[in-house]
């Protein structure tokens, strides 16, 4: 699951970051400045990664054995900016605590 996870993290900082520059960056220059140049590079750019970022979590979903609303809202997290960064903090503990080895329950003798 170690790959799932990496592969999760990596997109979901891409994707993060590909909305922020359209939002903060591509949105005023398109409606403030009349250049749409940003916003016809990055919003195609963040369209196909989001994509991608669907299929990898997804991916990491099925194999950690998340609930489906728990998938889909980690699916969502890409399309708010900022919340894919927090999103990918939360999934990261999500898995590790997932992956700790469980101390065994004392036996009453």
């Amino acid at each position: 699951m170690g790959g799932a996870l990496t592969r999760y993290r990596v997109i979901a900082w891409i994707v993060g970051v590909a909305l922020v520059v359209l939002v903060l960056i591509g949105m005023p220059l398109k409606y403030g400045f009349d250049n749409p140049s940003v916003v016809a590079v990055v919003g195609v750019a963040h369209g196909w990664l989001y994509m991608l970022y669907l299929a990898l979590t997804f991916d990491l979903s099925r194999r950690a054995d998340w609930p489906l609303k728990r998938m889909l809202l980690v699916m969502l997290a890409g399309t708010v900016p900022f919340v894919s960064f927090y999103a990918e903090r939360r999934v990261s503990h999500w898995v590790a605590a997932g992956n700790r080895p469980r101390t065994p329950e004392p036996v009453a003798g």
